[in-house]
């Protein structure tokens, strides 16, 4: 998530836990906390493709966090008086201001590496976008409360509301994304493609309109076959209508031991897309963006007789337009 929603959820969780005369300084010590993880994004890990796929790893980590947080805890209890006039609660405040970034993270679409070192593909749930203010504000009003009147039982039942808000928001997301999936699935059942892999995220700044990607590779050419779909939960009333994204298939086999290719594939869930420009291999992460304007797009092979071969990798610039925001925005209420 953003990083204004990442400071307000530490800080209002960490608040949460203490006692009332600890909250404002709990607000500050969650704050930093929850920006910690994030702090990966100053880290050279040596090219694109490499802060691309990196980012959100051991930072994010619960293995890596959760003894972290008894560390911390542990300085602040020997130097610092309100860890030691509160031990347990401060314990709680540090623990969940620096967990549940993480496990926000996972809630969209660029997914977070939970269990690294081990090397699952990183955990993407994609039930809310990166930002959406429906999950911020009630965070932000708590706070509101509580630096204001940090004492007052007011504050605390502020606070708690804001948690409780954007927690049910939060459940929301995953309600919806589940009714979503099942609209996919019948639809693309009754087109023939039953078995087609699906990844289904929330379009920007709200859970209302969801962008479907599906892969089918039960055709009889053998070569998977890639679509894109809209959902409104308001607007849609009947089977999504999926378009095919164009993708070179042959060119991604072929460059599928360029370490760079590997990396993004493992990093997207499978979920990528390729094109040949000159004789560049571009390889897509089709889970961010639309068709075809892409978030993050890499220039990752160089094309040699016979085989592609790896070049320092570049980052194709972002060329989402705000006109196509408007336009998602108008899809929410209408139907194609």
């Amino acid at each position: 998530m953003d990083s204004l929603t990442q400071i307000a959820l530490g800080a209002t969780t960490a608040a949460a836990c203490v006692p009332p005369a600890h909250r404002r300084r709990a607000i500050v010590v969650g704050a930093l906390l929850g920006t910690l993880p994030d702090l990966d994004v100053m880290i050279d890990f040596g090219g694109p493709v490499e802060d691309f796929t990196m980012h959100r790893g051991f930072s994010h980590s619960l293995f890596v966090l959760a003894p972290l947080s008894i560390a911390i805890w542990l300085i602040l209890r020997r130097w610092w008086s309100p860890a030691r006039e509160a031990p347990g609660a401060w314990l709680a405040a540090v623990t969940l201001a620096l967990l549940t970034h993480p496990l926000l993270d996972a809630h969209t679409a660029y997914g977070t590496q939970l269990f690294w070192p081990f090397n699952p593909p990183p955990v993407s749930w994609a039930t809310v976008f990166i930002i959406d203010p429906l999950y911020t504000l009630p965070l932000l009003v708590g706070l509101t409360f509580v630096l204001l009147w940090p004492t007052a039982a007011r504050s605390r039942a502020w606070l708690a509301a804001g948690l409780a808000l954007s927690t049910a928001y939060l459940g929301w997301s995953w309600v919806a994304r589940e009714i979503v999936l099942s609209n996919a699935r019948a639809s693309l059942a009754s087109a023939g493609m039953p078995s087609a892999r699906i990844f289904a995220t929330p379009s920007p700044l709200n859970t209302l309109l969801w962008r479907v990607v599906a892969i089918d590779a039960s055709g009889s050419e053998g070569a998977a076959r890639q679509f894109e779909g809209l959902d409104s939960l308001v607007a849609d009333d009947g089977a999504i209508e999926f378009t095919e994204i164009p993708c070179d298939h042959a060119a991604l086999a072929a460059a599928a031991d360029v370490p760079a290719v590997a990396r993004l594939t493992w990093f997207a869930s499978g979920f990528v897309g390729g094109r040949v420009e000159g004789d560049e291999l571009v390889v897509t992460d089709l889970r961010m963006g639309q068709h075809p304007d892409y978030v993050f797009q890499h220039v990752v092979a160089t094309r040699g007789n016979p085989h592609w071969h790896p070049i320092e990798s570049r980052r194709v610039p972002n060329t989402m337009r705000a006109d196509r925001l408007a336009g998602l925005w108008d899809r929410i209420w209408r139907a194609p």
